[in-house]
């Protein structure tokens, strides 16, 4: 306890500096007329711990160790900073310094300017509550209030804060800059926008050099034909690179998709973007929605960053109303509305179940217009709880109108194994064809008509001549129980 009131009665006790004359071309002193005050007049240069004052009169009292200066006043503090104006009052004791009219502050970095400052000295902050306009290199900056820590050379903004450039411009609420690193932070909303992209977000760093930043709360980015979403995005301008993480979101408004995840990369160069971490793709139309997963989705885009392509990777499924599907990976073209699915890949349209190599999907107007199944394909449905309808052949070709199967055409190696009914469901037989090709017709998922076209074999057994491993065409898979019966179902692989 000695030791600190020690040390305290040792700093109060210092000698406080007093505010010395340099130079004036007139002193005089009238205790009649201003008893308190030397006046000086002319070429005025006052010293105070190595600060300079120059203006051109003032008033100095010694007993207060307070000076009011007047018309082109300056405080230049060693090499690195100047401050101007037309009215000080500055406290020797507190080494407060405030400036009034056509106020400058300059230092190596740049240069604010306003009507009224406030410069404490022993932290090297100046302070401006009534609008500064702040200029270095390129930028220039205006706000409301504002900080400047001189030591730092950093600048403190809120209130319409305003920085432009000749590539960028950014508004926002509590900005903080630093004049030697050119790097901004933002605290508060803010809008940065340029020629390709517009962002926002509550809080976040721009690095004005190198154009590289990161942003937070509510971050997004427009660019193109996108908007991103994300906790956080770090965004490269120089490479078009940008790294997403977070509560994800990409709105492609021209093809109507949004793709959502907790990972994602935007690459501008080789035109694509990519998400993964729990990746979700809502495909919307005026009908309806596909929802689909993947393990990866990218999203291929062309040099005016129009969506052209969605590629998805690993453990792809989807699901729309009207039809859903799984398979390894899936390719989607805009340009054609073709849906292609690879390796072992599955469909399911109304009580169908598609199966072949590879898929193709033909989209029109929002609605399944042609599938085409490639090698060793099978259309299967239910003919009651434990037997199946089936149609198995190299190729197929479905068409489909408003969105059901009407007619099916299989090329080469076709089978039919169908389980022949009365009306009132009576079993007749079951009915096993081959045949080169085929052509069959469909009235409501039932078949109606079949063409079988190249030295047709077929045979009508009775129930009981059949065995029941007869009743399965090779390659026989039923997998309903994988099917995604509503959105969600997609993430159950």
């Amino acid at each position: 306890m000695v030791m600190c009131n020690g040390l305290a009665n040792k700093l109060f006790s210092q000698e406080k500096t007093r505010i010395r004359i340099i130079n004036a071309d007139e002193i005089s002193y009238d205790r009649r007329i201003d008893p308190n005050n030397q006046q000086l007049v002319g070429d005025v240069i006052l010293e105070h711990d190595s600060i300079y004052l120059y203006c051109d009169s003032a008033l100095l009292n010694d007993r207060t160790n307070q000076v009011e200066a007047f018309n082109n006043v300056r405080i230049r503090s060693g090499d690195t900073l100047n401050l101007y104006g037309e009215y000080l009052k500055y406290n020797g004791d507190t080494k407060i310094a405030e400036m009034h009219d056509s106020v400058r502050l300059i230092d190596k970095q740049s240069t604010l300017k306003t009507n009224h400052l406030i410069y404490y000295r022993h932290t090297g902050i100046a302070k401006y509550t009534n609008g500064g306009l702040i200029t270095n290199k390129e930028n220039t900056l205006f706000s409301s209030r504002g900080y400047y820590y001189t030591k730092e050379s950093e600048f403190y903004f809120s209130g319409g804060v305003n920085l432009l450039n000749p590539d960028y411009s950014i508004k926002s609420d509590t900005m903080m800059y630093n004049t030697e690193t050119e790097i901004a932070y933002f605290l508060g909303p803010t809008d940065i926008m340029n020629d390709e992209n517009k962002i926002y977000c509550e809080y976040g760093w721009y690095n004005t050099i190198l154009d590289i930043s990161e942003y937070s709360i509510n971050a997004r980015i427009e660019t193109g034909e996108q908007i991103l979403y994300g906790d956080t995005i770090f965004y490269d301008q120089k490479k078009g690179y940008g790294r997403l993480m977070g509560n994800i979101q990409m709105i492609d408004t021209v093809e109507n998709m949004i793709l959502k995840g907790h990972y994602a990369i935007y690459d501008k160069k080789n035109q694509y973007s990519m998400i993964t971490d729990s990746a979700l793709a809502i495909l919307t139309d005026s009908k309806d929605s596909l929802y689909l997963h993947a393990d990866t989705l990218l999203i291929w885009f062309d040099s005016t960053e129009t969506a052209t392509a969605l590629s998805a990777y690993y453990k792809t499924k989807f699901y729309r109303k009207d039809i859903q599907g799984m398979c390894d990976s899936l390719f989607y073209n805009f340009a054609d509305s073709t849906i292609t699915l690879y390796e072992d890949p599955v469909l399911w349209s109304e009580d169908n179940q598609l199966t072949a190599d590879s898929i193709s999907i033909l989209i029109k107007n929002g609605e399944v217009h042609r599938m085409n199944l490639y090698n060793t394909s099978m259309i299967i449905s239910k003919d009651d709880t434990s037997t199946f309808n089936q149609i198995r052949g190299i190729n197929m070709t479905g068409y489909f109108t408003d969105n059901d199967l009407t007619k099916i055409v299989v090329a080469a190696s076709s089978e039919t194994l169908y389980f022949i009914r009365e009306e009132d469901s009576t079993l007749i037989g079951i009915n096993k064809v081959k045949s080169g090709n085929m052509k069959i017709e469909l009235i409501e998922n039932e078949i109606d008509k079949i063409t079988y076209i190249g030295n047709p074999t077929a045979v009508l057994y009775p129930e009981n001549e059949v065995g029941e491993a007869d009743l399965l065409l090779k390659g026989f898979v039923w997998m309903e129980d994988r099917r995604p019966m509503n959105k969600f179902a997609v993430f159950t692989w």
